[in-house]
This record gives structure tokens, C-alpha cells and sequence, in this order.
């Protein structure tokens, strides 16, 4: 099947359980919902990269091996929730799904590189570079966010004035003013002091960019108004802080068998975090802040909006 065809069944893919009943909020099971989705994003994710054949078969082998490599998918299934959320089917929105995940995918593996991070494991085994080398390590990182924006277009849409704002959304929050900017603001503030303020901005950019157009991007997709928009863009970047702070607390308080990668590193790297700012207390308080925020800007929406209300209190409380 040639890569265009195997894309565009994106939009085929089957639907996974229900949607949360009206009035069946205590009864809504975020862990099944999570697998569903995941599994459903797995497969996915496995078709838009190609088999490793050919004289590129070492390319694809890199780009599959960090690609399908597991982890909790947390933004690709934040865009099916909110294109749920907005009264969406979620074929809508997987073609952005597997688009921000091989963009993540790419950032973690240029992140791992010993010119930026330098760590040797990511989810439990060798980061990409160990396997592949540097320099199919950093191909692979430029082929998975290059070709998410084939993934993306080639999936279609009803209205292409929406996906176009999607794409162009995805674009702004994966470049230079969004995480690659983030990324540089990470590098150059290694063994300085940096403010609050600072530190929002950069990791607005860094982690919370990419939330943003997972859930602004599945909304629209899934024929969201725009105050319903304006709505999840408050709850995205709510949960895109709330996320790097526990992260932070993780790198502090977790294990390297329980996270899967090197902890403590941001310290070993003088860099400004939370619970260096903050202290480790009030970092956990500031997470249970941003989670009601994020929970009140869904005051708007109904059952279809439980997914992204269980995801919010599942940012704050994870432990891995």
C-alpha cells in the first residue's frame, strides 16, 4: 500500500468503547479509556511509517524502534478527547494524533543526543543514538517531524479551512516559537538563576506548545465553536504546566526503574526547575492549583468533557 493510501485509512479507523454516559462520571474508567485509545494510536502510528525495506531500511528501523517504542501517548489522546469533547468522531482527529506523536518522537530523540541532553535510555531501553548512532539517530528525529506534516494534510477534513489552521497551529508550536524556541531558552539557562516568570514562558514553549495544538488542534477538527476552543486552549495550558511540574517533581522524587530514564539530571545540568524555585511543597501545590483551573474551564462542556477531566487529575497524580 503506498504510504498516501495507508495514511488516508486514518480516517477509517474504528471507534473504541463509548462515550461516558450522561451521568455516569463516577463510573468512567480513565485506564480502560487510556489502553482503547492507545491501542487504537499504536496502530495508527505503525502505518505511517514504512516497514524498513529498501536502501532507507536502517532510517525507518530508527524512526520505528523510538516511535512505537510505548509510552502513555498522553497528547495524541488529548486530541481524540477534545475532538470528542467538542462532539467529534475521533477519525477526525487521528491523522493530528499520530502527527504530534511523531513530533514528540523526534524531540525525544534529538533531545537524548550527546550534544543536547546526552542520555542513554529513554522508556526503559537505549536511547535511538546507543542503537543507531548520531547521525541516523538525528536523521530519523528529521524524517518522524517532517513526514508528521504529510501524516496530517494527507488525512483530509470536511472543512480544509480548519485543517489548515491546524496544520499552521501544529507548525508554530513545534518550531521556533514553540518547543524548538523552548528548547534553545532550556539550553542557554543551564547554570543560571531564572525567575518564575522565565521559567513559565519557557516551558509554555517547550512542553505546553505541543498540549496546546494536540487539544485546540482535535477540537477544531472535531467542528468545535470557537469559545469552546478558547475554553480548551485554557484548559491545555493549564494541563501543559501542570505536567512539567510534576515532571520536575518526578525527576526529584522518582527512580531511574520506575521512570524508565536517568533522574536527577536537571540538576546534574544547573537547570531551573520548580522544586528548585519553588521548593518541593509548594511544586505540588501549584499542581493541584493548575488542575482546578483546568477543571474549571470545562465547567462549559458535559459528559463528552470527562475524558479530559479524568486526564487532568491523572497529569497531577501519575507517578511515572
Amino acid at each position: 500500500m503506498a504510504r498516501t493510501a495507508a495514511i488516508r485509512t486514518l480516517r477509517s479507523v474504528p471507534r473504541a468503547g463509548r462515550k461516558p454516559a450522561k451521568g455516569a462520571r463516577d463510573a468512567f474508567d480513565l485506564n480502560r479509556y487510556l489502553k482503547e485509545r492507545g491501542e487504537l494510536i499504536e496502530n495508527a502510528l505503525a502505518r505511517c511509517v514504512s516497514q524498513p525495506t529498501g536502501a532507507a531500511a536502517r532510517l525507518y528501523e530508527a524512526m520505528r524502534y523510538s516511535l512505537l517504542a510505548g509510552g502513555k501517548r498522553l497528547r495524541p489522546v488529548l486530541a481524540l478527547a477534545a475532538c470528542e469533547a467538542a462532539g467529534g468522531r475521533i477519525e477526525s482527529a487521528m491523522g493530528l494524533a499520530c502527527a504530534i506523536e511523531m513530533i514528540h518522537t523526534y524531540s525525544l530523540i534529538h533531545d537524548d543526543l550527546p550534544c543536547m541532553d546526552d542520555d542513554d535510555f529513554r522508556r526503559g531501553r537505549p536511547s535511538n543514538h546507543k542503537v543507531y548512532g548520531d547521525a541516523i539517530a538525528t536523521l530519523a528525529g528529521d524524517a518522524l517531524v517532517t513526514d508528521a506534516f504529510e501524516v496530517l494534510a494527507a488525512t483530509g477534513a470536511k472543512e480544509p479551512k480548519r485543517l489548515l489552521e491546524t496544520i499552521a497551529e501544529l507548525a508554530g508550536a513545534a518550531g521556533s516559537a514553540g518547543m524548538v524556541g523552548g528548547q534553545v531558552i532550556d539550553l542557554l539557562g543551564e547554570g543560571r538563576a531564572m525567575a518564575m516568570r522565565e521559567l513559565e514562558e519557557l516551558h509554555g514553549k517547550k512542553t505546553g506548545a505541543l498540549f496546546l495544538a494536540a487539544i485546540c488542534g482535535g477540537a477544531r477538527l472535531g467542528g468545535a465553536s470557537a469559545t469552546q476552543i478558547e475554553s480548551l486552549g485554557a484548559y491545555a495550558r493549564a494541563i501543559g504546566l501542570a505536567f512539567q511540574v510534576v515532571d520536575d517533581l518526578l525527576d526529584v522524587e522518582g527512580s531511574a526503574e520506575t521512570m524508565g530514564k536517568r533522574t536527577q539530571k536537571d540538576s546534574e545540568h544547573g537547570k531551573a526547575t520548580y522544586p528548585k524555585i519553588l521548593g518541593i511543597e509548594r511544586s505540588h501545590q501549584l499542581a493541584r492549583d493548575l488542575k482546578r483551573r483546568a477543571l474549571s474551564a470545562l465547567e462549559g462542556f458535559g459528559d463528552s468533557a470527562e475524558p479530559l477531566r479524568h486526564i487532568a487529575a491523572f497529569v497531577v497524580e501519575r507517578k511515572l
